[in-house]
C-alpha cells in the first residue's frame, strides 16, 4: 500500500534511545532490532503509541518525517487492531527529520503531544 508523499510519519524515542541515535546518527532501538524494521506511526496513531509504550517516561523525543524522504524500504503493514502502520526496512537517520520535539510530561508523567504538531 502507498500513502501520500506529503504525509508525515513519526518516530518516538525514549531518552536512552535518543542518546543512542544522537551518537550513531540514526535510530537503533531494541524493539526495532528485534522485529527487523523501524516502527513508525502516522499522525492518527502517534498519541495511542505514546500512551501504550511511553507512559510515565521522561525525556521522550518525537521525530517527524515526510514520507517523500523514504525512497525505499517503507512498507505499510497490519498491526495493532488491524491498523496499517508504517515500517521502515532500513536506517532512520535523525538528520532527515523535519522536526524534533522533546515532549513535556503531563501531571501524571505522560508525554504530551506538541501544540504545533499539526502545522
Amino acid at each position: 500500500m502507498t500513502k501520500s508523499d506529503d504525509q508525515r510519519l513519526y518516530k518516538i524515542l525514549s531518552a536512552n534511545d535518543w542518546a543512542v541515535a544522537q551518537s550513531l546518527g540514526y535510530t537503533r532501538t531494541a524493539l526495532d532490532q528485534g522485529d527487523g524494521y523501524v516502527h513508525l506511526s502516522t499522525r492518527a496513531q502517534v498519541a495511542e503509541t505514546l500512551a501504550l509504550h511511553y507512559a510515565g517516561q521522561a525525556g521522550v523525543q518525537l521525530l517527524e518525517y515526510a514520507t517523500s524522504a523514504f525512497t525505499h524500504g517503507l512498507s505499510w503493514e497490519e498491526s495493532r487492531g488491524g491498523q496499517l502502520f508504517p515500517h521502515l526496512y532500513g536506517r532512520l537517520h535523525i538528520n532527515a527529520a523535519k522536526r524534533v520535539w522533546s515532549l513535556q510530561p503531563d501531571a501524571d508523567g505522560n508525554p504530551i503531544l506538541p501544540s504545533d504538531i499539526d502545522r
